[in-house]
């Protein structure tokens, strides 16, 4: 059986993007397209209905690019016991309520049983400095807490 990967909104965004002129920016186009292109074999990849909307956001032609390449990636769906982890990670954790969306995709990689998140967030999601609340806050709920998959 192959590892499960959530892919969350900031992947897709820097695997469609226009190329940047930003040379941190360009380098993780770079990265994400080629693992993108030549790693995804290697695992079974997950998003969530949260990705889609987030993706679906803006640009109308770049966001049907980043609503495109999450065509055919099985999609979780919010369920209860997503919202209440994800609101122990707000109230309880390191998660401010602006970064609920955060605090939502943690919890659907959580709650799914998901091996690995993938993100370039490292503001909230693989911050080093909070991830060591949020494993807690998930093990105290009986659940493992994806591993972190990025490059911050």
């Amino acid at each position: 059986m192959q590892p499960s990967v959530y892919i969350e909104t900031s992947i897709i965004s820097y695997l469609v993007a226009r190329p940047s002129r930003d040379a941190l920016m360009a380098e993780r186009q770079r990265q994400t397209r080629e693992r993108w292109a030549n790693r995804r074999r290697g695992f079974t990849l997950v998003t969530s209905e949260i990705v889609i909307q987030e993706a679906g956001r803006g640009d109308a032609v770049m966001a049907a690019k980043r609503v495109a390449a999450l065509l055919g990636i099985p999609v979780l769906a919010v369920r209860p016991v997503v919202t209440a982890l994800a609101d122990s990670l707000v109230t309880r954790g390191p998660l401010s309520a602006k970064a609920e969306p955060d605090a939502l995709h943690i919890s659907l990689a959580a709650t799914g049983r998901i091996d690995y998140l993938l993100t370039w967030n490292c503001r909230h999601i693989a911050n080093p400095r909070m991830y060591p609340t949020i494993v807690r806050i998930c093990r105290a709920r009986g659940l493992k807490p994806p591993a972190l998959l990025k490059n911050c």
